[in-house]
């Protein structure tokens, strides 16, 4: 996943423009109107609690006449969505091994669970999978550039051709009850520009909601989105229609809303980097509406390194209590258990060394500490280095800080492989 942005657009924003305090989605109550993206291999489980948790808010200082239905004044992530999962997948995997990509927890809800594949009858059997395991929304997934998927006219494949995303837009429709959404991008390249028309074929189908990366297969992610494209979609449309791409602010967000009238924001690449997004945005709205001014917090330094340790508990965690999240399961109970442990392992310490490069991006001095967290081979070394490197961070005892001991951590790091 590329984690930056070609250019840094300002642009222009009326005084009152804000993210939606929520929408709804064929019944389900999406509240703040902010949705994080689903991204492979990055928004499993663990992540997605964690962004949870990161981006509740509560403004004590709000005053009390201020209405929290246009403010946001408590609020978090609305929606967060699954990693995307192959469709053929789910239809041939045994039960035990579903767990692997079907695994979420209560404080999860709302959620929704992503799936892609190109065939009607198996994406439908995969939407009655998700429904079943108490998902409250399934999305298709017509926007993975990535030539693996593209190749078995997958994701962004399927937009050179929309009668065969129609048959599996009706198909699915009739095979589940909860509602069922999209997401998708303009289309293949400048010159296949579809999604004016693919959105009016989702809601024809019975969709209840669309999303527009707005951007082209062909762009991956360079360049600018063309946030004019979520505007069209919105005026052909009267669906709930979310807004995706270049998001990395909450000014952003609010200029999105302003710029294409869209019923929310979907963000994706600045939550890893910046898992305060929704929080912030939140803070950005509640300010707004209280006073006209928006504004929110930037994380620290402490806040940073708060952040990454709080990450890495959570991780350590589900891999001692479920192994089979993170790892392949097998036929035979021991052999499974035994596989299963060492590939969550070796897999979160890789998810490790992934979100401290992130979580670290903007910290002065973070590449330094980046190559020492990729040449680390346990995950109680990478956890060290962060401490080392936030420790020599403090400038002084009043503004720095020493981390506490982490008896977990000491206790047992050869569990970490």
């Amino acid at each position: 996943m590329k984690k930056g942005w070609d250019s840094a657009v300002e642009r222009a924003m009326p005084p009152e423009a804000r993210v939606p305090a929520e929408m709804s989605i064929g019944g389900v109550r999406i509240a703040p109107a902010t949705v994080l993206a689903p991204m492979a291999g990055v928004t499993d489980t663990v992540f997605r609690r964690f962004i949870k948790n990161a981006s509740m808010f509560t403004d004590p200082t709000a005053p009390a006449d201020v209405d929290v239905e246009t403010s946001n004044e408590v609020s978090g992530c609305g929606l967060i969505m699954t990693e995307f999962t192959s469709a053929d997948g789910l239809s041939r995997m045994r039960e035990t091994k579903r767990k692997r990509y079907l695994t979420y927890y209560e404080d999860e809800h709302p959620i929704s669970a992503q799936i892609f594949g190109s065939n009607p009858e198996t994406l439908a059997d995969s939407a009655r999978i998700c429904q079943d395991a108490g998902f409250d929304l399934v999305d298709l997934n017509l926007g993975c550039p990535a030539k693996r998927v593209v190749s078995c006219n997958g994701g962004s494949g399927l937009l050179r051709d929309l009668p065969a995303i129609r048959k599996i837009f009706e198909r699915v429709r009739g095979a589940i009850t909860v509602p069922f959404t999209v997401k998708f991008r303009m289309g293949w390249s400048d010159g296949n520009i579809v999604c004016v028309e693919l959105a009016k074929m989702a809601e024809d189908c019975g969709l209840n909601a669309v999303a527009l990366h707005a951007r082209t297969r062909e762009q991956g992610y360079t360049g600018e989105a063309r946030w004019e494209w979520i505007a069209a979609v919105k005026d052909a449309v009267s669906i709930p229609v979310i807004g995706n791409g270049d998001i990395r602010t909450p000014e952003d967000a609010a200029a999105m809303v302003e710029a294409t009238h869209c019923d929310a924001v979907m963000i994706g690449r600045a939550a890893p980097a910046n898992p305060w997004i929704f929080r912030q945005i939140a803070q950005y709205t509640a300010s707004k509406a209280a006073t006209g001014a928006g504004v929110y917090d930037r994380p620290t330094d402490m806040d940073r390194y708060r952040m990454i340790r709080d990450y890495f508990e959570r991780l350590m965690h589900e891999v001692a209590e479920h192994p089979e999240v993170l790892g392949p399961a097998e036929s035979d109970l021991d052999k499974r258990l035994k596989k299963n442990h060492e590939s969550a392992q070796r897999d979160a310490i890789g998810r490790m060394k992934q979100f401290a490069s992130w979580f670290t991006h903007g910290v002065p001095g973070g590449g330094a500490l980046r190559r020492e967290i990729f040449e680390a081979k346990r995950g109680a070394q990478v956890m060290e280095r962060v401490e080392a490197f936030f420790t020599k961070r403090a400038d002084a005892p009043e503004e720095g800080f020493v981390p506490e001991p982490d008896a977990e951590l000491e206790a047992a790091p050869a569990a970490w492989g």
